[in-house]
């Protein structure tokens, strides 16, 4: 490449205008540098997603629900942006809380901590909960498994459909796990027992009262087939973790079950972890190439931010263009023991 091309898309200084647009806002930080430039790619990503035949898998991380996402997260399942949530147990725990009336609190930082355990508060960096309230419904959860029927496993999507069921009939507000439900798209939680919804299930059987067990291979094959199945699948990350990899993997088992992609074709990822430390929640989509978990030619973006700035105006930018949404062909789902989806043509 010669240095007249090298040299040929100049920067363009951000302009104030008045049209109060989010996704106008993002059509204008193409032109700027650094994660603001990753930020306006991700919508763009997020955007060519919508526009294709493709099953598009999100993994969220880290105490989005207390932080103040959860509507955003119901929104992203109402209208389909998404057709499949992969999170850690803490968010759809922390989701039943709220979704039951109940709520989480702003505190500085720098409370102290052993005056909250003497109240039985919980804290979360700048951000509270009743530990009584969490213990309640701990309860409530292990009661819901022992109504399950215990001859046989459940994946953990199947238990949290069912779970999102009963939920539905007492809650104040919808939340993740009964807007899944009543949109019927599936969630997988694949490390459920590091939760308040795992301590929950724990209590209730050391009290003799359930002996549920949860199927967890059963979410490794269902979410293979969600990824080696459709015409093409897109993912997107807020955070790393345990949902990041299990999402990533799908590409893999169906590589095993010979019904591979080569790869996700869209990736899109908002983290805060460097690479360099050598951990997956940090990890390039370069580096999840060599594995094939990402296909060689996907259209993908990392922004290196913090979740509860990026989510509110890309969640919010979409939202603005209706259309997108309603015109995409999803697939549906037939929520069961087995889970069974198709798309139209």
């Amino acid at each position: 490449m010669r240095k007249q091309e090298m040299l040929s898309r100049p920067t363009r200084p951000f302009e104030i205008d008045r049209r109060k647009n989010v996704a106008s806002l993002l059509a204008k930080m193409q032109g700027i540098s650094f994660q603001g430039r990753n930020l306006a790619t991700a919508y763009e990503v997020w955007q060519r997603m919508l526009r294709d035949r493709t099953m598009i898998m999100m993994g969220v991380a880290g105490a989005m629900v207390p932080a103040g996402m959860r509507r955003l997260l119901v929104y992203v399942i109402k209208n389909r942006l998404i057709d499949c949530l992969v999170s850690t147990g803490a968010n759809f725990f922390h989701d039943i809380h709220e979704s039951l009336g109940r709520r989480h609190y702003q505190c500085s930082p720098n409370v102290n901590d052993v005056d909250l355990q003497k109240y039985l508060i919980d804290r979360m960096y700048d951000t509270l909960a009743d530990e009584e309230e969490f213990r309640e419904e701990d309860a409530y959860i292990g009661r819901f498994a022992s109504t399950l029927d215990a001859s046989r496993p459940y994946t953990t999507r199947e238990f949290l459909y069912l779970l999102g069921k009963d939920i539905s009939k007492r809650a104040k507000e919808d939340g993740i796990v009964t807007a899944a439900y009543r949109a019927s798209i599936p969630l997988y939680c694949p490390a459920i027992g590091d939760s308040s919804i795992g301590i929950g299930i724990a209590e209730n059987r050391f009290l003799g009262k359930n002996r549920l067990t949860f199927d967890v291979i059963g979410d490794v094959l269902e979410t293979a087939r969600l990824a080696g199945e459709s015409p093409s699948s897109g993912v997107i990350y807020f955070g790393g973790g345990t949902p990041k990899n299990f999402i990533q993997q799908s590409e893999v088992t169906a590589t095993f079950m010979r019904q591979a992609n080569n790869g996700h074709k869209y990736a899109l990822q908002v983290v805060t972890d460097a690479p360099h430390w050598g951990g997956l929640s940090g990890c390039t989509f370069e580096e999840a190439q060599s594995w094939g978990k990402i296909a060689h030619d996907a259209s993908m973006v990392t922004v290196h931010c913090d979740s509860t700035i990026a989510m509110p105006i890309l969640v919010t930018a979409l939202s603005e263009n209706v259309g997108l949404s309603r015109k995409r062909k999803k697939p549906a789902f037939e929520m069961g023991p087995e889970l069974r989806f198709s798309f139209p043509k």
